[in-house]
């Protein structure tokens, strides 16, 4: 609605009285209230009685769509400053004690011991200072064990000991070849054939529970048999 902040009050009451969904069109918060400012600015809202003020508060209301809390709070953000702003909010952090050196110098520690535990990586890293005195060890030498895990599962860390690991296959065996062999009574004698035979580690066992070996494996041995007979 054009220039809807210059309404008169008697015009403000009729648009309050309407049925009618009539908003302020803005493209964010900034600009929301900056038109609130500019409606307080216009009506003179800190000298206007209460009645008028009533008016003014409802006709914030129905063009903003905020509740009757917001604007309250963007009215007494005005009677105090004279402005209508939006708050910025600055989240309060702790200053960071381990730095990005300290980081990298921890992951170059795992890294050559093969990640160890919490106590025993922070032990490693006292030895460092008192033994050998390295100072650029002097922060970590006095890092608690839970905080030790907290870097380890900080961005920095896991970019510094990023690696990939092929995988490594494992060899199952499906079936072994074999040259043919003929049992006799002193013992397996083997003879020379052409090719080998397939056998296959397939079992059968009995009703009761007996193992009756392999059955393809005893049927390579008759074929062995008739071949060399």
């Amino acid at each position: 609605m054009h220039e809807a902040e210059k309404f008169s009050p008697e015009a403000m009451g009729r648009f309050v009285e309407a049925s009618g969904e009539n908003r302020f069109a803005s493209e964010g918060r900034q600009q929301v209230y900056g038109w609130v400012e500019r409606v307080l600015v216009q009506q003179e809202y800190a000298r206007q009685g209460k009645a008028a003020r009533g008016l003014v508060r409802r006709y914030i209301e129905k063009m903003t769509g905020m509740s009757r809390s917001q604007v309250t709070r963007l009215i007494a953000r005005y009677t105090a400053t004279g402005r209508v702003r939006p708050t910025v909010y600055r989240r309060r952090r702790f200053a960071d004690r381990y730095t990005r050196a300290d980081i990298e110098l921890l992951a170059s520690v795992d890294e050559a011991h093969e990640t160890l535990s919490g106590p025993a990586t922070r032990r490693i890293l006292e030895r460092e200072v008192q033994l050998y005195g390295k100072q650029e060890y002097v922060r970590l030498a006095a890092i608690s064990v839970a905080h030790l895990y907290n870097l380890r599962k900080s961005q920095r860390y896991r970019e510094r000991r990023l690696n990939y690991v092929k995988t490594r296959p494992t060899a199952v065996s499906i079936g072994e070849r074999r040259k043919c062999l003929r049992e006799n009574a002193v013992g397996p004698v083997q003879r020379r054939l052409f090719g080998y035979v397939l056998l296959h580690a397939v079992f059968a066992s009995h009703g009761d529970g007996a193992d009756s070996g392999s059955v393809e494996v005893q049927a390579a041995r008759r074929a062995c048999s008739r071949v060399m007979l």
